[in-house]
């Protein structure tokens, strides 16, 4: 029998994150003396970081500072006094409110803070330079996930939609075959089943007629969808996916969409998919994007009871060769 594993303890978990807090602040130099060999240290020249780009209406005050960065107000207080007395900083009362003193960087505290700035950059590019491309999306992505997952504010993701390439194949399938596995109890069929399309497809492929998109989240691949010939006027819609992280923000919505698109660019009259009554959001998007569903059957698949669904989308002939017309 498989066996299921057993979640870390409290303290393993508790030790865990100490580790990792031991490695990071010893990996970004906060133990040092000084950041990059200067004579601040790297609260003092977060300070600086958040005087240089503060992105209020009104410059800010120590009060604006210390929320921002979480910081003690004395321990805050000291820092600014040492910036007064070295000129780095000036401050000048609120014109509202003269309770509010606003503080800024001098243009020497400017010029002090921009080599710091630059060589924080510097070291930063250096660390990913070390790591392929792709195990420095996986480091960006974990580090977004451990910013949202203790309370970070959600940020709107940077996508993109590319062609497919070596190695996303095995993407497809893993992705595929871990999602619904996880998240609708599918066993290894499903995944044997998405392996046969995508080796088919890769077996069979027609550049001038087909295409697979990978959608990438801040250079990591999140999603796909595949346009397949069946017949000179009919295309199949294939391998939709989305991983959860990449949920909300209408990369699935973008990705239905490039692939009606182009059908109709090659002319294509009709794009025809099979999906599960189960698969509500890919149902949600398909219906947005005018697809009708066509037929119903039950079934025993993937170790499971589900009920098949065929739907179609006519395309517009007139569209298709306007666009020819315009090329």
């Amino acid at each position: 029998m498989p066996t299921t594993a057993r979640p870390l303890s409290i303290d393993l978990r508790v030790s865990a994150v100490r580790q990792f807090n031991r490695f990071y602040t010893r990996r970004i130099g906060v133990l040092q003396g000084g950041l990059l060999k200067s004579p601040y240290s790297l609260t003092e020249v977060r300070v600086m970081y958040e005087l240089a780009h503060w992105a209020g209406r009104d410059k800010p005050t120590a009060t604006d500072l210390g929320a921002a960065l979480g910081l003690d107000a004395g321990y805050l207080s000291r820092i600014l006094q040492r910036f007064r007395k070295e000129g780095l900083i000036t401050a000048e009362a609120s014109k509202g409110d003269a309770r509010r003193t606003h503080l800024w960087l001098t243009r020497k505290g400017r010029a002090t803070f921009a080599p710091l700035e630059r060589g924080t950059k510097d070291e930063v590019a250096a660390m990913l330079g070390s790591l392929p491309a792709a195990e420095q999306g996986r480091l960006v992505e974990a580090m977004r996930s451990v910013e949202a997952l203790l309370g970070g504010t959600r940020r709107q993701p940077e996508f993109t939609l590319r062609t497919h390439r070596p190695g996303d194949m095995g993407w497809v399938i893993s992705a595929h075959g871990s999602l619904y596995a996880r998240e609708f109890g599918w066993n290894e069929d499903f995944e044997m089943l998405v392996a046969q399309i995508a080796v088919e497809f890769i077996r069979k492929f027609k550049p001038e007629r087909e295409r697979c998109w990978i959608a990438e989240m801040d250079g990591v691949p999140v999603g796909s969808v595949f346009l397949v010939r069946q017949s000179r006027t009919v295309a199949k819609l294939r391998l939709l996916i989305l991983d959860p992280k990449a949920r909300g923000y209408g990369i699935g919505k973008r990705l239905v969409d490039e692939c009606i698109a182009h059908a109709r660019e090659l002319g294509y009259r009709k794009l025809m998919l099979w999906t599960q009554s189960s698969l509500l959001a890919a149902r949600g998007i398909y219906t947005q994007a005018g697809f009708k569903l066509v037929s119903t059957e039950p079934h025993n698949s993937f170790g499971v009871e589900l009920a098949g669904e065929h739907w179609e989308l006519k395309l517009n002939r007139l569209y298709a060769a306007s666009k020819e017309n315009s090329q």
